[in-house]
């Protein structure tokens, strides 16, 4: 197998360059801007940025109104995706 700096692009053919994102290497196309991973490679790029997006606990808010009254809804439901489709 040859090396990276040799790789040519599977779409376009031309060398892909290495670059690290997060700390895992990836190769890409200069050309076409394909982007090419390794085995493995996609989900730690998927780890990683589910690690980062998830928000520390937030705070608990006292309740509004007393445990056991409700407050009427007057909002109009919105339709689901099927009802919106055949409408």
């Amino acid at each position: 197998m040859t090396s990276h700096d040799e790789m040519p692009c599977p779409t376009c053919g031309v060398s892909l360059v290495m670059s690290d994102r997060q700390g895992i290497e990836i190769d890409y196309c200069p050309k076409c801007r394909g982007v090419w991973l390794d085995r493995g490679e996609l989900d730690k790029i998927l780890e990683r940025s589910l690690a980062a997006a998830v928000p520390a606990a937030p705070p608990v808010a006292a309740p509004s109104a007393p445990l056991g009254h409700h407050q009427p809804y007057y909002g109009k439901r919105r339709k689901s995706f099927l009802e919106e489709l055949f409408d």
